[in-house]
């Protein structure tokens, strides 16, 4: 989401981040403590939210878990707007075996 944020205006505010969360922002301000003691985001003072480049590859890394989960879904028939709804949840759990299993079925039907 951070990622998608900067993608969009360059900068990823905490307000940005809790409307497309749905949730409010000290549930943010919360995770954003979090992930920057993790190293993954740094905080400016009246600015947005940035990625490191540890932050940066863990988005990337998300995002392509995403697109993969998606891209299944989407072979098995499942709607466009519902496989990207659910794969938003699948692809927080689902292990690298199983990603890659999803791989090899969309490379068949391609």
């Amino acid at each position: 989401m951070i990622a998608d944020l900067i993608e969009d205006g360059n900068e990823a505010r905490q307000v940005d981040i809790a409307a497309r969360l749905g949730v409010a922002q000290p549930t943010v301000a919360k995770m954003l403590a979090r992930l920057a003691s993790e190293g993954l985001v740094s905080r400016k003072p009246y600015r947005g939210v940035f990625l490191t480049d540890a932050g940066q590859k863990v988005a990337l890394e998300s995002r392509a878990r995403h697109q993969t989960v998606e891209a299944f879904l989407r072979c098995l028939g499942v709607s466009p707007e519902t496989a990207r709804i659910d794969a938003e949840g699948i692809e927080h759990h689902v292990s690298a075996e199983t990603l890659e299993a999803f791989r090899r079925f969309i490379a068949k039907k391609a």
